[in-house]
């Protein structure tokens, strides 16, 4: 069965590279997702980007049918983003099963594609206003957008600091009041975070995911994600691995 499939997909790829095809970048996708995941609405402009790229996948001869397996796939994607991105468990799973009940009864590719645009915006926006809901001040709410877009630079608190015009010393204890935890600790936690995705969603290797997250060593990385997750990152990606073929479509 493993080497029929294996054969299939070595067949698919060569039809591909002979149209000149390919598939998005897990880049571009994971761009979009991680923008949703910190209700930024820039992430409707990458859904449109993406959905207008005429670089999604090909999962059935038939169009309307390909474009609704298309967009429960991105339901599925943004779900879990918002979730981690801080939108209640249980209200996400209840819009995912919405949005894919409205999808299967769609009569056009048209009302698809419109849908598509929405579920991007509306768990964006369900992010955005959880976020809001924490009673955090402006300042740090500043930091927080700065990191979670920044995390393949390096961040130094007195950048934060002077991004938003404090003291690095005072910047340092708000945040920790506020968030409960350091920035260095917090900067450090949501790479880990980016990094279990990645690991799960990705085929980059173990030290290609430890450069682009700007660890400065593997070996720096592995301790730190054994530490987040009691397992090293080779372990975890063995037990969790899912199929760029999910983003890629």
């Amino acid at each position: 069965m493993k080497e029929t499939m294996d054969k299939q997909v070595a067949y698919l790829e060569f039809i591909n590279r002979e149209n000149s095809f390919s598939h998005h970048r897990f880049s571009d996708e994971l761009r979009e997702l991680e923008l949703l995941k910190n209700g930024d609405l820039r992430a409707l402009d990458e859904a449109k980007k993406l959905s207008n790229s005429g670089k999604s996948g090909h999962l059935s001869d038939d169009p309307l049918r390909n474009r609704l397996y298309l967009n429960i796939c991105h339901i599925t994607l943004c779900t879990r983003f918002a979730i981690e991105g801080g939108m209640d468990s249980e209200k996400a799973y209840n819009a995912s099963d919405l949005f894919i009940q409205r999808c299967d009864k769609a009569k056009s590719i048209d009302e698809l594609l419109h849908m598509h645009a929405e579920v991007t915006e509306y768990f964006t926006r369900q992010v955005a206003a959880a976020k809001k809901a924490s009673i955090y001040s402006k300042p740090v709410i500043e930091c927080i957008s700065y990191i979670n877009t920044h995390l393949h630079e390096t961040i130094a608190v007195s950048d934060l600091a002077e991004l938003v015009k404090l003291n690095a010393s005072y910047l340092s204890v708000l945040f920790k009041r506020q968030v409960g935890t350091s920035i260095s600790e917090y900067v450090i936690t949501k790479r880990i975070q980016t990094a279990e995705n990645m690991l799960r969603l990705s085929d980059f290797s173990l030290s290609e995911i430890s450069d682009i997250l700007h660890f400065s060593s593997y070996s720096h990385f592995a301790r730190t994600f054994r530490r987040h997750y009691h397992t090293s990152p080779k372990r975890y990606r063995d037990m969790h691995y899912q199929s760029m073929q999910l983003l890629n479509q």
